[in-house]
């Protein structure tokens, strides 16, 4: 529990904060498993902008500090893998 008044303000901060991280940490994974569900259904041309999309997206999470640059080096590496692996 928050003992001072900037403590508590901080605190308030925080969870508006993670909040706000978790939604678009939570859109990034919908865009990845995206990809993997068109990758399954066979459907290169679909996968190839879902993979852009989800790209993008990973990006922006690194941009703002919320995922790691090499597990977003990782999560592209193995989608694209799974996208190459279907010509």
């Amino acid at each position: 529990m928050a003992n001072t008044k900037q403590a508590a303000k901080r605190a308030r901060q925080a969870e508006k904060h993670r909040v706000g991280n978790k939604w678009q940490v939570s859109r990034m994974n919908t865009h990845i498993k995206r990809v993997i569900a068109v990758i399954e259904e066979k459907k290169k041309p679909e996968a190839q902008t879902e993979y852009k999309q989800a790209a993008s997206a990973i990006d922006r999470m690194v941009n703002k500090g919320l995922v790691h640059k090499n597990k977003a080096a990782r999560l592209k590496s193995r989608l694209n893998k799974r996208l190459a692996a279907l010509a």
